[in-house]
């Protein structure tokens, strides 16, 4: 990930963007079956996040779940802490359960679980259980943290034409069209903050895991 400091943005859309310009994954990514629907909740739904660009080239682990910290806490860590925290190396953040351990350390919470999804690509069970962690963690304030593989066949918009394995944030859902709203912090191409299909999120993950 390319080493991008920025300044702190406030990201308070608790509204939905239209059109969203939601980057086209591949054909097979567009076939796979819907999860299954998850009831009594709204259509949509974004949190209010402070939004870092990492501070460094493997600092994905630590803006991302400090993105995420930032959805329950006005005066969330820094990077430098958060990857001491971690710990991170010049090799990045080794396993998502470290950002597990983390978000709960800083929020006092045992909310966040540890999901793994090594299936590539991802059962429908794998599937259903992601779709239903978003809309219920969203729901109740708490952002999700994904570790992801990112081939270049099947690449959110701006990245490199590389295999790219990354961290960033799930911030929000929109079940009308089955979307759900990324915040970025390696900011490729200047993507900072992003819609992409939950089918693609779902593909991108695997052989790693999220916190939720």
């Amino acid at each position: 990930m390319p080493a991008m400091a920025g300044a702190e943005t406030r990201i308070a859309d608790t509204g939905i963007t239209t059109p969203k310009n939601v980057v086209t994954p591949p054909g097979w990514v567009r076939d796979m079956p819907a999860p299954a629907t998850v009831g009594d909740v709204g259509t949509a739904a974004v949190l209010d996040i402070q939004y870092q660009v990492q501070q460094t080239g493997y600092w994905c682990g630590p803006a991302a779940t400090r993105i995420a910290i930032s959805a329950r806490r006005s005066n969330p860590p820094s990077q430098a802490t958060l990857a001491a925290q971690l710990p991170t190396t010049t090799n990045g953040t080794d396993w998502i359960g470290q950002v597990t351990r983390v978000l709960n350390q800083n929020l006092g919470t045992g909310w966040y679980e540890t999901k793994e999804m090594p299936n590539d690509p991802p059962t429908q069970a794998q599937r259903d259980l992601l779709w239903r962690d978003i809309v219920l963690d969203i729901n109740n304030g708490y952002a999700i943290v994904a570790n992801i593989v990112a081939p270049p066949s099947n690449h959110p918009p701006g990245y490199p034409n590389y295999t790219v394995y990354h961290y960033f944030t799930v911030i929000g859902y929109d079940s009308s069209d089955m979307t759900v709203k990324i915040a970025d912090p390696a900011n490729f191409g200047g993507n900072k903050i992003y819609w992409l299909t939950f089918n693609q999120l779902a593909t991108l993950i695997p052989p790693k895991g999220y916190s939720a």
